[in-house]
Order: C-alpha cells, then sequence, then structure tokens
C-alpha cells in the first residue's frame, strides 16, 4: 500500500491545477500558432516535471511505486498520442483555423481530464469492491486492441463524425463559417450557432471512448488513485504543444498505432492474469486463486512499454524514409520522359 505524505498528496494536486490554469489563461490571453521551439520547450518541461515527480515519489515513498508512476504516464502518454490522430483528422474535417487550434485543443484537454477524473473514481470503487472487474478490463483492452490494430479507429471516429454533423444540421442553426471561438454568431439578423460547436462535440466524444480506454490500462499497472490521477494529469499537460511540434510528423508514424494497440493488448492480458491470481468467482476454480497465474512486474511492463513504442516509431520514420525515397526516385524517371516529350513536339 502505497503511503506518501498528505502534504506531498495535495501540494501535487494544486501546483498541477495552478500548472493547468496557468496553461488555459495563457491561450486565452495570447492565442498563437506556437513556434517549433516554442512547443519543443514546452513539452521538455512537462517532461521533466513528470521525471521530478517521479524522483519524489521514489525519495517519500518507494522505488515499486515510483516505477508505477513511470510506467502509467508511459502508457497514457502513449493513448494521449493516439488522441493526437483523431484530433488531427478532427481539425482537418472541420477545417480548424490554425490560430484557433490552440484553444479548440486546450478544451479538449479539460473534457479529457474531467472524463478520466470522473472514470478513476469509478473505477477505484469497482476495483476496491469487486475483484472480478479486472477480467472485464483486460477482455475490453484486448478488444480495443484488436480494433486499433485492424479496425481503422480513426475512419470510424470520422464516420462517427460525419453521422453527428449531419443530426446536428437537421436540429440546430449552425453558420457556414467560425467567429473565433464564439460558440454563438449572428448572420444577416439571424442568431446561429458556429461550427465551433460540431468541433467541440467531436472532441469530447473522442476524450470519452479514450477515456474508456485509458482508465483501465493504467489500473492494471496500479491500483493507486493517486498514481492514476497523477500519470494522467502529467500524460496530457503539454498534450497541445506537442500537437504542433510533431505537426505533420504523426502522418508519418504508420505504425504506432500497432505499438500502442500491442500495449494494449499486453495490459489487458496482465489484467486477466492479475484477476486468475485473485480470483473470487466461484464458477471458476471453486472461487479459488488460480496459483499457476503469473503476476507481471512493473519493471517487466517498463521495458515492454519502452520497446513497443520504439519499435513501432523506429518502423514508421524508417518506412516514411523509404516511402520518400522511391517517390523521388519516381519523379526522377519521369522528368526525362516529360523532357524528351516536349522536345519531340517542338520538332
Amino acid at each position: 500500500m502505497l503511503e506518501l505524505p498528505a502534504w506531498f498528496e495535495i501540494g501535487s494536486l494544486v501546483v498541477l491545477t495552478l500548472i493547468l490554469v496557468a496553461d488555459l489563461l495563457l491561450v486565452i490571453k495570447r492565442p498563437h500558432v506556437p513556434s517549433f521551439r516554442e512547443s519543443t520547450l514546452w513539452v521538455v518541461f512537462y517532461v521533466g516535471l513528470a521525471l521530478i515527480f517521479a524522483l519524489l515519489m521514489l525519495l517519500l515513498g518507494d522505488a515499486e511505486h515510483a516505477g508505477q508512476f513511470i510506467v502509467g504516464w508511459l502508457t497514457e502518454y502513449s493513448l494521449s498520442i493516439d488522441n493526437l490522430f483523431v484530433f488531427v483528422v478532427i481539425m482537418a474535417r472541420f477545417a480548424v483555423p490554425k490560430k484557433m487550434q490552440q484553444e479548440v485543443l486546450m478544451v479538449g484537454i479539460i473534457l479529457a481530464l474531467i472524463f478520466r477524473g470522473v472514470f478513476i473514481l469509478l473505477g477505484a470503487q469497482l476495483i476496491e469492491n469487486f475483484s472480478w472487474i479486472f477480467y472485464i478490463f483486460g477482455a475490453w483492452l484486448v478488444w480495443t486492441a484488436i480494433q486499433q490494430a485492424f479496425l481503422h479507429r480513426e475512419e470510424n471516429a470520422e464516420q462517427t463524425e460525419s453521422g453527428l454533423v449531419r443530426m446536428l444540421r437537421r436540429r440546430v442553426r449552425i453558420s457556414d463559417d467560425y467567429d473565433g471561438i464564439r460558440l454563438r454568431t449572428t448572420v444577416d439578423g439571424t442568431r446561429m450557432f458556429t461550427p465551433i460547436l460540431i468541433v467541440f462535440i467531436a472532441i469530447g466524444t473522442t476524450d470519452l471512448l479514450f477515456a474508456l480506454d485509458s482508465i483501465p490500462a493504467i489500473f492494471g499497472i496500479t491500483q493507486s488513485a493517486f498514481i492514476v490521477f497523477t500519470a494522467n494529469v502529467f500524460a496530457l499537460m503539454g498534450l497541445r504543444q506537442l500537437y504542433f511540434l510533431l505537426g505533420g510528423l504523426l502522418e508519418r508514424l504508420e505504425y504506432l498505432k500497432y505499438g500502442i494497440a500491442f500495449i494494449l493488448a499486453f495490459i489487458g492480458v496482465k489484467l486477466v492474469l492479475h484477476a486468475l491470481h485473485v480470483n473470487e468467482l466461484p464458477f471458476l476454480n471453486g472461487g479459488e486463486p488460480f496459483e499457476w497465474a503469473p503476476e507481471i512486474s512493473t519493471w517487466a511492463s517498463l521495458g515492454v512499454i519502452v520497446v513497443a513504442m520504439a519499435v513501432a516509431t523506429i518502423a514508421s520514420l524508417v518506412k516514411a524514409r523509404v516511402d520518400s525515397k522511391r517517390r523521388g526516385a519516381k519523379l526522377m524517371d519521369e522528368v526525362p520522359h516529360f523532357t524528351e516529350d516536349a522536345a519531340r513536339r517542338e520538332h
């Protein structure tokens, strides 16, 4: 059982809240498209902050729980990057202007925190009262991994949004153009909603779906509600800067979804093994634990997550480089033929 000083837990939550509020105020007062350098500095700052937090947990707690935070944070961070793919689809589909994207992303992060906070409280209560919930969490993550790898979640999200847009436009009067970040505008003397309403609903729906995945995933690593919540907050902080930092690189990380799917499947299997290890269901093994079911350690989980993300990222970048060379070679092959044809026409 994790026992940290009350001042550390309360102080951590206060400091994290202040940082998020300051970030929100910065977006409101200075809406702009952050440069590559600015985005990099912010991402490095938030990553450094997470590592400092882990070090404090090590000094005030123990290595096991500090490791659980690192593994949970990396898991949530990888899922947050996956979330960015869908954000890219939403931003492109609804043609959100670049200068507004920071504000939209900030709304998305706040909604994600709210949804995940609710699911963390529900998950903690379920785990405390019903150990069999690990079977459900594990099965859900394995199914999510299959969807991630083979069923193209981004395309499904886009189809869902198309249906959402059609439904809203039938029932709500929505203008064709944005009016900054405002939800309502006046067009020819008529009050109506702006397209930002649809964007916010699409972002919120995405956040809800990802919360359903991320909370069972991190409860497969730790049952400490404090670690679960702080890992989620640190994973979401800096997400909007990461969006602008990665930019077009997100589209080049073709195999990243397979790395994330592998991580989800791994944690799903880990949860099922844990459920077997603490089994209390009367119709399974007479309600007795399965002694043969192994418990996968925190450090083994860390190794699997780091390797899966590294392999997926490197493979994606290699493929992008090979594809780029092929396109360049094809273009070079086509240029001489084009020049020869033009020369023949002139003669």
